[in-house]
């Protein structure tokens, strides 16, 4: 009989869920792209939230729907197809560029600011540091909801609504008029920019992470399931839309603050240096090092799941040596990391995507293993093309494609595709079967 979880529970689960997805990608990219958006920050939020919250919901949801993880939202794939897709999914998102990625954030955000010579050596000791504290909650794998959802992330939230506050009552400066793709394509250019937090990707690879915390906790019938998930996503989803908003603010009040950023971290470092003095910097450092460092315990902890899951493999073997690839990617560096991991982003995305519209319509096809071959293959192909532009590759002949020039070319082939799937006739074998 399924136990029930209570609301203190679910509420921490859904919090779980909101210090997961609240990670590097989530901390650097919001401020640039407030401070790039300027009089055009209202477009330019929504279609970063579309792709930042919207996508990630219902990615959630799609999980939730399925009642498992990414290999089992390809179902409908050829076993070999799903398993490949699950594997570059969890590739992108844990060794080779998400959870590097929150050591990276938390170091050049946390840590460089209050030391006066950093180093690759330093680099090296932290990140070291970071991992093997990481493995500390990961190989503790039936408590994330106490650890993560009852003491980290209330902590995170405190943290974090001392900024907001601060921000919105002593905002920097006057916004200033939008630049760049934000000029032109405001709403456009933020969506985009939301694939750069990973989270529509994060969303298929946490869902696991829900179950298994659901399962600990005696919920083991997929109704109920169904439910407390679908309240955890909720809870996620308002908790990051809150958070984007502060950022884009913070961003856009930003003029004049940071004027050569590279990047969104160095926004915030001299934004909540204005604000705060130097003592801001310890509070900034809290920030980013619970928000990078839950990110890494789930990301770490659902790809052992899932090599442990299909493998020979034991879970703690596979904690222990994906931390340990993962600090050794870290040592890249921020920005090479970026440049590098963009242009597999936006070619990977639409795939996730495709997964995620076709688990939630699959009551819809008459013929789900052609929907899910046809929906997903455009989606791939379309979106392969979308990648190379994004390497600076000359893909002129391409530009009649609508939506190729916005990095969209995905788009529309696959809405078309998701149609034809709904209006497909059932299979004669079907109809045999059904009369």
């Amino acid at each position: 009989m399924t136990k029930p979880l209570g609301s203190w529970n679910t509420l921490s689960l859904g919090m779980m869920v909101f210090a997961f997805f609240l990670g590097a990608g989530n901390l650097i990219f919001p401020p640039m792209a407030g401070m790039l958006a300027g009089d055009n920050l209202a477009m330019s939020m929504l279609g970063f939230l579309a792709t930042a919250v919207g996508l990630p919901l219902l990615g959630l949801l799609a999980i939730a729907k399925a009642g498992g993880g990414i290999v089992h939202l390809g179902r409908y794939l050829p076993s070999k197809v799903a398993n490949f897709i699950a594997l570059a999914i969890y590739l992108v998102l844990v060794p080779m560029f998400g959870i590097p990625r929150t050591c990276l954030v938390a170091y050049e955000l946390g840590l460089v600011p209050l030391v006066e010579s950093a180093s690759q050596l330093t680099l090296i000791a932290y990140s070291s540091f970071y991992f093997i504290a990481a493995l500390f909650f990961i190989l503790r794998r039936g408590g994330l909801i106490d650890t993560v959802g009852k003491i980290i992330t209330p902590l995170l939230v405190i943290c974090i609504a001392v900024i907001g506050v601060s921000v919105f009552s002593n905002p920097f400066a006057e916004i200033a008029e939008a630049q760049k793709g934000f000029a032109d394509m405001p709403f456009g250019q933020g969506f985009i920019d939301g694939y750069n937090t990973m989270d529509a990707l994060a969303a298929l690879m946490f869902g696991v992470l829900m179950i298994d915390a659901l399962n600990s906790k005696g919920v083991t019938g997929k109704g109920e399931q169904f439910g407390y998930l679908v309240k955890a996503s909720i809870i996620a989803a308002i908790g990051l839309t809150l958070f984007y908003v502060v950022l884009f603010y913070l961003g856009a009040t930003a003029t004049g603050v940071a004027p050569e950023a590279q990047n969104g971290g160095e926004i915030i470092v001299a934004y909540v240096g204005v604000l705060f003095g130097a003592k801001g910097q310890l509070l900034l450092t809290a920030i980013v090092s619970l928000a990078c460092f839950t990110t890494a315990i789930g990301g770490i902890s659902s790809f052992s799941t899932y090599v442990s899951d299909n493998s020979k493999f034991s879970y703690k073997l596979t904690a222990i040596i994906t931390a340990a690839c993962c600090a050794l990617v870290a040592n890249i560096g921020l920005n090479q990391l970026l440049v590098v991991s963009i242009p597999i982003l936006i070619g990977i995305y639409p795939v996730a995507v495709a997964l995620i519209a076709f688990n939630l319509l699959v009551d819809w096809f008459n013929r789900p293993q052609m929907a899910a071959r046809l929906i997903i293959g455009v989606a791939a192909i379309f979106g392969i093309l979308d990648a190379i532009k994004a390497t600076g590759v000359n893909m002129d002949a391409f530009n009649a494609l609508p939506g190729f020039s916005q990095g969209f070319a995905w788009l529309l082939p696959t809405f078309a595709a998701v149609l034809v799937s709904i209006f497909a006739r059932p299979s004669k074998q079907a109809v045999v079967e059904t009369a």
